[in-house]
């Protein structure tokens, strides 16, 4: 698989040429490549993940939000719990469950006992969208090439010493 990018490959690598002129010019550029290595991988990585999806009709988002219902025990998960899992704004999460719902990938329900709180919920049209998406994704890796298992999980290991240090959790 290669990566969808939108220019042909250039003939030398343009992320380690401006860090040989950053250190020339300004100094040590270990943290300037590594994010502008990271910045360009998730460009990458973003339109191969979009490509597979946009063919079931999903953003990465709304994808996101199909395998986090499809993973609650109960078979729905209140609003907010979506948004603190996904790490997003209510106004995000109202606007992907919106657009699942119109869809006919998720509902809304009312909370049994908690009138203020919404679930929402996986549909069977959801599930079978689900997995269709899963098996596009999956099999392209999430559009990760050139890495192995243990470098992917090695990469994984790394980035969440960054995220943790960031305070993205506890």
């Amino acid at each position: 698989m290669t990566a969808n990018v939108s220019a042909p490959a250039l003939p030398f690598d343009p992320i380690a040429k401006a860090a040989q002129t950053w250190s020339e010019r300004i100094g040590t550029s270990d943290s300037m490549e590594a994010v502008t290595n990271v910045m360009r991988v998730q460009q990458i990585l973003q339109a191969a993940v979009d490509d597979r999806l946009k063919r079931h009709g999903l953003t990465f988002a709304r994808y996101e939000a199909l395998v986090l219902l499809s993973f609650s025990q109960r078979g729905s998960l209140p609003m907010r719990m979506m948004g603190e899992r996904l790490q997003l704004h209510p106004t995000s999460i109202t606007n992907i469950v919106d657009r699942l719902e119109a869809d006919g990938l998720a509902r809304r329900l009312p909370h049994p006992s908690d009138r203020r709180t919404t679930l929402v919920e996986l549909t069977d049209l959801g599930r079978e969208r689900l997995g269709a998406a899963t098996e596009a994704v999956t099999t392209a890796d999430f559009g990760f090439v050139g890495l192995d298992s243990g470098e992917l999980r090695q990469l994984s290991g790394l980035l969440t010493k960054v995220r943790r240090a960031a305070g993205d959790f506890a």
